[in-house]
């Protein structure tokens, strides 16, 4: 399987020009760093494009799965108020180890990666599901009033809190 590289996406979605993204490339053979910091600094490129980007590269490897398929143990489900997993987007799954495991969409990972990042405090994997799939399990196990499995469906915000 061949992974699309950050710098392609960005040239694809108009973010740089491929003479940008060769420099870039260039850059970071002969000092390193990640691409995605080297374009931004070099050519201004926004960090919400080179977020978007990076989403799509890691959708491409990420498991996709069917969250309304699996049984999922209260406490793994306690580790987040349902406030959370709807304003995140983020629905916890199984507890490997000391690592999380939850499910989100490719359109909301980078922003269930920072609340990850921010509130669980310790290592967290995403899998990536369907919005309508997705919105489906949230109901199920966090249920809260106004909220459907349409409000993941819609690209805008979730929910305000």
């Amino acid at each position: 399987m061949r992974t699309v590289q950050l710098g392609e996406l960005l040239v694809r979605h108009g973010a740089m020009t491929s003479a940008q993204r060769d420099q870039v490339l260039a850059a970071q053979q002969s000092r390193g760093g990640p691409f995605g910091a080297l374009a931004e600094e070099m050519f201004g490129v926004a960090s919400s494009a080179v977020e978007e980007a990076w989403a799509e590269q890691y959708s491409s490897f990420a498991p996709h799965i069917d969250p309304r398929e699996l049984t999922i143990h209260h406490r793994t489900l306690e580790m987040i108020n349902r406030r959370q997993a709807w304003q995140f987007c983020v629905l916890p799954i199984q507890v490997q180890g000391d690592d999380l495991i939850a499910c989100t969409t490719q359109e909301r990972l980078v922003r269930a990666l920072k609340f990850a990042g921010w509130r669980l405090g310790h290592a967290c994997q995403f899998v990536l599901s369907d919005a309508q799939q997705l919105g489906e399990a949230m109901c199920k196990h966090y249920p809260m009033a106004g909220m459907s499995p349409e409000m993941l469906v819609s690209t805008g915000e979730v929910a305000r809190g």
